[in-house]
């Protein structure tokens, strides 16, 4: 979570790395696209420079957060990637809309989670404002697409320890 005193682009570069052999999904959100490109372009640099390569990056364009379930669900069972991030951006407005918005997302993406035998990150910003928005996305307080980035590439290890496990 993005704070004063947490800058999201700020993490232990030793304690993760990528296999070249890794294949990403990139869900991206078209609605608010200034704050949601940002998110993806650290998002994707991030997993460049741990070792990905750009073409194993797939990117994946949604109207809204709102559709982000649908195509994460849908990306899951191709079985094609080692991980899927779902990037958006709900700013709230004058009506109960990004309540709404705002947790059925955060809701599908966690029932996901459970269901699916892949790691689905939350990339979403929910923020009061547009300039809450950009301070996470590039601005003052880092980028959260370098976080997804991050936890994309913790959870793929994870996932990979515990199958050892599994096996022995």
């Amino acid at each position: 979570m993005a704070s004063k005193l947490k800058n999201l682009s700020e993490y232990n570069s030793n304690e993760i790395s990528a296999s070249k052999e890794f294949h990403f999904a990139i869900v991206i959100s078209e609605w608010n696209n200034e704050v949601t490109n940002s998110l993806c372009d650290g998002c994707i640099k991030t997993l460049v420079k741990h070792g990905a390569k750009e073409s194993g990056i797939k990117i994946f364009r949604v109207p809204g957060s709102f559709e982000l379930t649908f195509a994460c669900s849908e990306l899951a069972k191709t079985k094609n990637f080692n991980a899927i991030i779902a990037i958006g951006c709900i700013i709230e407005g004058e009506t109960r809309h990004f309540e709404f918005i705002a947790a059925a997302v955060a809701n599908g993406i966690t029932l996901l989670n459970t269901q699916q035998n892949i790691p689905i990150i939350f990339s979403v910003l929910t923020t009061a404002s547009l300039q809450q928005a950009l301070d996470r996305a590039g601005g003052k307080l880092g980028n959260k697409g370098v976080e997804a980035a991050v936890t994309a590439l913790k959870m793929i290890s994870l996932k990979i320890q515990i199958n050892k496990r599994k096996k022995k």
